[in-house]
């Protein structure tokens, strides 16, 4: 019996560390989300600020080799 307990132990010490590595993971994740959000409203403010819409303009040219 005790040495059930020790083993439900170890286990439940190994999950709760995968549960903050995972956690962790997440949070690193959602920072990256948040920035990637903000770059795209950045440029999304800067292409309405532009007076063009999405797509076009020079940028969005065939080169002439095509």
């Amino acid at each position: 019996m005790e040495a059930r307990l020790i083993e439900l132990e170890i286990r439940y010490t190994h999950l709760k560390a995968h549960l903050e590595e995972l956690s962790d993971v997440m949070f690193a994740q959602q920072k990256t989300i948040d920035g990637l959000e903000k770059r795209l409203r950045e440029l999304e403010q800067q292409s309405a600020n532009d007076g063009m819409p999405p797509g076009t303009g020079p940028a969005a040219e065939r080169p002439p080799h095509y």
